[in-house]
């Protein structure tokens, strides 16, 4: 697609006119202040306006889902932060999310119900998918037909939640060459940032997780590492780049994929 300027409203401009967004875009901290991730909201945002989506974000009243504090064991600072998005959501009427941060979407899903949140939450994968399955997002493939690409199960997405096929499904769509690491789906290794690994120094070891994730990927042959989380796609970009493959090897998320590939 083109480099167009789109006007993302809030729900706060839309609840001044009288309007509700039937989608809440739930951008996330990573998806708001990580410039590398910035590129991943812009590129799921041009999928959402192309689409024709009624959707919102929060804008300046999003606030971290309180994620990294509880798995830090800050559990006083994970209510205290669930515990304002709720009241929030809930002033708003919020009824579905979407997110593109599988740790946003796993707090908000199954966490946000024990402090009485209770909303439809789904990961952008598993959206577009259920879009390419109507028939409403076109792909057609671009550079991509033909080329290897592995994906990188992240583990919020995978062995907590069961969203294997959603990206997997989104991949093959390219009419890529998809191939799989041997620690893959229900088996596989963590990208080494979660559990609030990613705000910390690594324990002592022979080696770092996300370099031994990396060397699988690059063992696979692929041109192209493909993410469904800011966590994963920080670690494995650091990995590609510790292998000095930066000019080999692209770490992308499946969001710019499908919105470099979308037929109009």
């Amino acid at each position: 697609m083109s480099d167009q300027t789109i006007n993302v409203p809030t729900v706060a401009e839309l609840q001044a006119k009288g309007e509700s967004p039937e989608i809440l875009f739930w951008v996330g901290c990573a998806g708001s202040f990580d410039d590398r991730y910035k590129r991943v909201t812009v590129a799921f945002t041009k999928i959402l306006h192309h689409l024709g989506v009624n959707y919102a974000v929060l804008g300046p009243e999003e606030s971290c889902t309180g994620d990294p504090a509880r798995r830090a064991g800050n559990e006083f600072l994970f209510q205290m932060q669930a515990m304002s998005n709720i009241q929030l959501l809930d002033i708003y009427n919020i009824k579905k999310i979407v997110t593109a941060c599988p740790h946003c979407f796993n707090t908000i899903k199954n966490e946000y119900p024990d402090l009485g949140g209770n909303y439809e939450v789904v990961h952008h994968t598993t959206f577009l998918q259920g879009m390419l399955n109507e028939g409403k997002l076109k792909i057609t493939g671009g550079d991509y037909k033909g080329q290897k690409i592995t994906y990188h199960d992240s583990c919020y997405l995978g062995r907590a939640n069961g969203v294997y096929e959603a990206p997997r499904e989104l991949l093959q769509s390219l009419d890529a060459d998809l191939v799989e690491m041997k620690r893959c789906k229900t088996k596989g290794l963590c990208c080494g940032a979660g559990g609030g690994q990613m705000f910390k120094d690594a324990e002592k070891g022979d080696k770092e997780i996300n370099i031994d994730r990396t060397e699988e990927a690059i063992g696979t042959g692929a041109k192209v590492i493909a993410s469904a989380c800011p966590f994963c796609m920080t670690m494995m970009s650091d990995g590609v780049k510790n292998k000095e493959k930066e000019t080999e090897m692209q770490v992308k998320d499946i969001a710019e994929i499908i919105e470099e590939s979308m037929g109009q």
